[in-house]
């Protein structure tokens, strides 16, 4: 039975004994949420008093961890409407796991409030694994998260999801120039270096919609893939789409979080390559018979990522209040720079960003 409510309160308040350690901005979403977890404690054996919150990302969702009875944990998805819409995480959770990838399961969910209950993956982030591993266990690590990338590639039925297109492209690109050049950086580009950010962002589109397309995560880092049985655990995938078959692996290679050295890089990148090749998700693309051109198209969808995230987090910052990501913008003009000098299409860059970053080496060895 449900915790019994005490006849002095009104139905919608929190069960007797149930924790006080979440906040709750708004009173009616919080009346929502005991409305709809109370029911389920005795179905889910849930101790309600042992609520607590478990994460939070950039988006408005959080997560709360509660205690089973029997000692085990769930996941309390908390994503109001219509701030964020619960249906896209449910439904490509669902193909994951038919995908036999681990994916939480969906245990119960209100879709219409927001309110999912999710089985718990625990807490260690490959990230932390991976910033304290020794060289081995890193490389070890990785080769798990690039083989069940090659799965979900091969596997996951992309029937449905939005397609990564030449709009979408697009507007995510154009995040840059408007949250961070001219939102972090104060800065208004001439008409002349409009015409150049216009024909960068040509290139780069083309590049992305001329490769074989496949179910993309959009966010394949190891911030979002946990320490799990069996390795690795995925999350943060409900953004997926029908797109290019690099934007997964430059994800995983050049992180928001942590950076390697590019020998590195290659090393992970080849060894997809060759899985993703006998796999068949390469198609006839030149780049299935081609690696220096997979690393191209690689190191191109990796520049449209980091444009977008330099975007995304200078947003975060002054829109969302949340500074804290903007720390990390050094990190992606460092990615952005390399690319951009390495590639004589993609040199053209440097001269926006410069103002932002300071003077550029702008001599380097042109791939093409």
């Amino acid at each position: 039975m449900p915790p019994a409510l005490p006849a002095a309160l009104p139905a919608d308040a929190p069960a007797s004994g149930a924790s006080t350690a979440v906040a709750w901005p708004d009173p009616a979403r919080e009346a929502a949420f005991w409305r709809w977890i109370t029911p389920l404690a005795s179905a889910q054996g849930l101790d309600l008093a042992t609520l607590a919150p478990a994460s939070a990302d950039a988006s408005f969702r959080r997560y709360l961890r509660v205690r089973g009875t029997d000692g085990s944990s769930r996941i309390v998805m908390d994503a109001p409407p219509p701030l964020e819409d619960v249906r896209p995480f449910i439904d490509v959770a669902r193909r994951i796991q038919a995908a036999g990838l681990h994916a939480p399961a969906v245990l119960a969910a209100d879709e219409a409030q927001g309110f999912v209950l999710l089985a718990d993956l625990g807490s260690a982030l490959y990230l932390q694994a991976l910033q304290q591993a020794t060289p081995a266990e890193a490389d070890r690590l990785m080769r798990d998260a690039v083989t069940a990338l090659v799965q979900f590639q091969r596997q996951v039925d992309a029937t449905g999801l939005p397609t990564y297109d030449d709009a979408l492209l697009r507007r995510e690109l154009a995040l840059f120039p408007d949250w961070c050049v001219a939102r972090e950086y104060g800065i208004t580009w001439t008409d002349q270096q409009q015409a150049t950010w216009a024909r960068l962002c040509d290139v780069l589109v083309a590049s992305a919609l001329a490769q074989p397309r496949v179910a993309v995560h959009r966010d394949w880092m190891p911030r979002n893939l946990m320490m799990a049985e069996p390795n690795p655990g995925i999350l943060d995938f409900q953004d997926a789409v029908f797109g290019p078959v690099t934007y997964d692996i430059a994800s995983l290679l050049r992180d928001a979080f942590h950076s390697w050295e590019e020998d590195q890089e290659i090393d992970w990148a080849a060894r997809w390559w060759q899985q993703a090749r006998a796999a068949g998700v390469l198609g006839e693309h030149p780049m299935a018979s081609d690696f220096g051109e997979c690393w191209r198209a690689i190191e191109w969808m990796g520049l449209q990522r980091h444009l977008k995230i330099l975007g995304i987090f200078s947003r975060l910052k002054h829109r969302d209040g949340k500074p804290a990501y903007a720390a990390d913008l050094p990190r992606f003009f460092a990615y952005a720079t390399k690319v951009a000098l390495r590639y004589r299409d993609l040199k053209p860059l440097i001269g926006l960003i410069e103002p932002m970053t300071g003077a550029l080496t702008t001599t380097a060895f042109s791939l093409r």
